[in-house]
């Protein structure tokens, strides 16, 4: 039996530049604080249902096709003094900014990152009595991010 090759923590990483020029030439930060993170992969599909032209008796069929792709991250943690400013003005701006997403166990050949220009559509705190200041975040794609191999 063959054990599945898994991947660890630590090796699924969000990262964020404020590098305006072009990647892959930017620098790279996570944003502190960040304990959770689930990346979001989605097909918009349209549907069109078909007639049978030589019996209309018959029930139509249903075709679909992909109509566009999102790739959207979310996150929450600590709300981490290291990541506030830059969070706040990513968020106030409304600018994108490049953002990419890493499967750093990836297999030579297959995708390593996912980078592309980003907006951070959702920025949440809470606080419970007792407990950190957490944080929730919501970063979605401006486009198909662009996926480069592992080495």
């Amino acid at each position: 039996m063959a054990l599945a090759t898994t991947q660890k923590y630590e090796e699924l990483v969000v990262e964020i530049s404020d590098d305006p020029t072009t990647a892959p030439a930017i620098t790279w930060s996570r944003a502190c604080g960040l304990i959770d993170a689930e990346i979001t992969r989605s097909a918009n599909v349209d549907t069109a249902e078909i007639p049978d032209c030589d019996d209309e008796s018959k029930p139509l069929s249903v075709e679909r096709q992909v109509r566009s792709i999102e790739v959207t991250v979310s996150g929450n943690g600590v709300w981490a003094q290291e990541s506030h400013g830059r969070l706040m003005d990513w968020f106030y701006s409304s600018a994108t900014k490049w953002c990419r997403v890493g499967n750093l166990n990836a297999a030579s050949g297959d995708t390593e990152y996912e980078t592309g220009l980003a907006l951070l559509t959702n920025l949440s705190n809470a606080r419970t009595k007792g407990q950190k200041v957490t944080a929730t975040l919501e970063v979605m794609f401006d486009g198909t991010p662009a996926r480069t191999a592992a080495p």
